[in-house]
């Protein structure tokens, strides 16, 4: 169906909204099928989605607008990286921090995965997160550890959705967000009488805590924070209100006591 009918259907749809009040249900579903396929087709010439064009598409952009146009910095990023900041952030598509932060290549470590969790310091559980945190810390000499929680975080949901009283009904996203529980336990006990959105964005907040407190399990981070040369800090991004919360954990050494 061409664009042109698409949108003839849909103001015929809009103009017997306003007619007949009684089949308000039937026309919004119509419309949302509709828009449903409007999306897997691109407005110029009615074709399906092509994942292999949009892909050599989306590079030959990055390659004339930013690699053609910034030789020195992408000649210096041949020779290595030493990016200041490490960031743990979430895989959900909404929420690049590059774009975010307007992040330059070699700026910024980053590691992703779902509900940006860092798990405990664990040599034989967690080593998919135990390795990019030792070769940031400890080889790249990054300064600065930011953990960063979204808003609409299906991990956060499925954290205060899930019931824990029976068998897993996932294979993977059950245990791994178990990791983040005392944010949920804390949250609940807080404000178990909030509304669920306001909950849900706590949780999000509160489970980058967790995150902060679990880097400390990591001896070369707690080194790295002794000695000033490393600093851990929260961030989280509301991309419905378009707003930015940061935050830094202080951590210090209490004095020797003399006996």
């Amino acid at each position: 169906m061409a664009n042109q009918s698409y949108e003839e259907a849909i103001e015929g749809l809009k103009k017997l909204l306003s007619e007949k009040e009684e089949l308000k249900g039937v026309v919004a579903a119509k419309l949302q099928q509709i828009t449903a396929e409007l999306q897997t087709v691109t407005p110029s010439d009615g074709k399906k989605f092509n994942p292999d064009e949009r892909l050599k598409e989306g590079f030959i952009h990055f390659k004339t607008e930013k690699y053609d146009k910034n030789p020195k910095l992408f000649g210096e990023l041949a020779k290595g990286q030493s990016p200041k900041f490490m960031i743990v952030s979430c895989a959900d598509s909404r929420v690049c921090t590059s774009h975010v932060l307007n992040f330059q290549p070699g700026e910024a470590f980053v590691v992703r995965n779902v509900a940006n969790l860092v798990p405990p310091y664990d040599q034989t559980k967690y080593t998919g997160l135990g390795a990019p945190i030792e070769y940031a810390v400890l080889h790249l000499k990054v300064e600065n550890i930011v953990v960063i929680g979204h808003s609409s975080c299906g991990g956060i949901n499925g954290l205060l959705d899930f019931k824990y009283d029976g068998p897993n009904i996932t294979d993977f996203i059950e245990d791994w967000v178990k990791l983040i529980l005392p944010a949920k336990k804390k949250v609940t006990a807080e404000h178990g009488n909030a509304p669920l959105e306001d909950q849900r964005k706590l949780c999000g907040k509160e489970a980058v805590n967790v995150s902060l407190g679990n880097l400390l399990t990591y001896p070369f981070v707690r080194e790295g924070l002794a000695k000033k040369t490393l600093a851990l800090k929260g961030g989280y991004y509301d991309f419905v209100k378009g707003t930015f919360d940061l935050w830094t954990l202080e951590y210090g050494l209490s004095p020797a006591l003399s006996l």
